[in-house]
């Protein structure tokens, strides 16, 4: 018998055995932590896992069988043109305008499929970072100036941490690259026009779906959100015409998926989610059991979901009993916090910067938070520091990143993301205090 193994095993059996033993159970702050947890999972499970995730893991699978890897390499490889690839990762962040989460599927796909360290870090960071609607609200709750710092911080934060992902990784990317460049070419099954318009209905299903109301009930904003769901039907609807007339799947098979759809969106207008979710069952159904590339699409989909979903649910668990929902406290007491990012020092920065790093923000969330925090004392440069960290970054985004690309990477970038955050926080609170 192996005793130096036994005795690792009787340690680890002996701790867990203390951490129950001493559980502060009872303890106020401990159960409501315990509670806070679960609230943020079923509000996580409610807000995002459907509307944001699903179609996100299905845009990732679409990547991963659709789009050629020299294609990927062409604009996103390792080789491409610098301008060409980080302003094409900015852009695609900009237009997507998602959550730190729901990012995580499509970088997970354009990461594998060639793109290189720097392009698809400086897409991770602009996916949730540069949200339009985000800096526009930012702009008109917390003043311009902090809006505009957003803005132009966001930009160069995603080409920045690219390029110096990129630097200090190169040998890597550089046997990486020459291993994908022995690989042969895939020849496009379609014209590029058509998988061109095949993606833009996905990614219409996930913006407009996911679009908030706006705090006007007027002007383009609110117009947008009142037909949010007949442009998200009008863009599935356009999906599922490709799907018969481009990918060979069975055009009886599409009709079926749809007839419950539109039942339910008569019978339920005031929850479009079930609609929603009818659609999402049924894709999931048909493309499972296709033999063709409908099928592989899934399969790809699906393996996505099988990795990222299991440590966003730990990740959302961990972040909900820490920090708590919003409004509502975990572990960590909120005024430690709140009490910790006064001033512009380096410390008030700094803490601003990791706490927005660990803290799980929905998109738009970050605003109200800074508001309030803003109101009990909060610096303008730890409130820009957070605004730089706290959308791109969560607990549970960390623990996917590292699943794709491994701890070093996943720590330096995280580092990179806090110590640009710190700076630029305390540049601007030098001139806006």
């Amino acid at each position: 018998m192996n005793w130096k193994s036994e005795w690792k095993v009787l340690a680890v059996m002996a701790g867990v055995f203390l951490a129950i033993f001493y559980l502060p159970v009872g303890s106020e702050r401990f159960d409501n932590a315990v509670m806070e947890s679960l609230y943020l999972a079923k509000w996580y499970a409610r807000e995002h896992v459907l509307l944001c995730l699903v179609p996100a893991f299905f845009i990732a699978g679409a990547i991963a069988v659709f789009v050629s890897q020299a294609s990927v390499m062409k604009y996103l490889g390792a080789q491409a043109n610098k301008v060409l690839a980080y302003g094409v990762a900015s852009v695609a962040g900009m237009v997507l305008a998602v959550c730190s989460c729901t990012v995580l599927p499509l970088f997970a796909g354009i990461y594998r499929m060639g793109a290189g360290l720097g392009p698809a870090t400086a897409f991770l960071y602009a996916g949730p970072a540069i949200n339009v609607l985000a800096i526009i609200l930012t702009a008109r709750v917390l003043g311009m100036e902090l809006g505009l710092a957003r803005a132009v911080g966001a930009v160069v934060f995603s080409v920045v941490i690219g390029a110096l992902m990129h630097f200090i990784f190169r040998k890597e990317e550089q046997g990486r690259s020459a291993l994908q460049g022995e690989m042969g070419a895939d020849e496009p099954k379609r014209a590029l026009w058509q998988d061109t318009l095949y993606f833009a209905a996905m990614v219409g299903v996930l913006v407009f779906a996911n679009w908030g109301r706006p705090a006007e009930a007027a002007g383009i904003w609110a117009a947008i959100y009142g037909s949010k769901w007949i442009v998200t039907s009008m863009c599935a609807a356009s999906l599922g015409v490709m799907l018969v007339c481009w990918f060979g799947v069975k055009w009886w098979k599409v009709l079926v998926t749809a007839v419950p759809v539109v039942v339910l969106a008569f019978l339920f207008p005031g929850q479009p989610i079930l609609a929603f979710a009818a659609g999402v069952v049924g894709l999931s159904a048909f493309t499972s059991v296709d033999e063709g590339e409908a099928g592989e699409w899934f399969a790809s989909s699906w393996g996505f979901a099988r990795q990222i979903m299991p440590l966003l649910l730990i990740g959302v668990l961990v972040a909900g009993a820490l920090l708590g929902r919003v409004g509502h406290e975990g572990l960590i007491p909120s005024g430690w916090i709140a009490g910790a990012v006064g001033g512009n020092s380096l410390s008030s920065n700094l803490v601003a910067s990791v706490a927005g790093a660990f803290m799980y923000f929905a998109t738009l969330t970050e605003v109200p938070i800074l508001q309030g925090l803003i109101g009990n004392g909060m610096g303008k440069g730890p409130a820009l520091a957070l605004l730089l960290a706290g959308p791109a970054l969560s607990l549970p985004n960390m623990l996917v990143i590292r699943s794709v690309m491994g701890t070093a990477k996943t720590l330096v970038f995280i580092g990179l993301v806090v110590v640009m955050a710190t700076v630029s926080g305390m540049i601007f609170g030098t001139f806006f205090s």
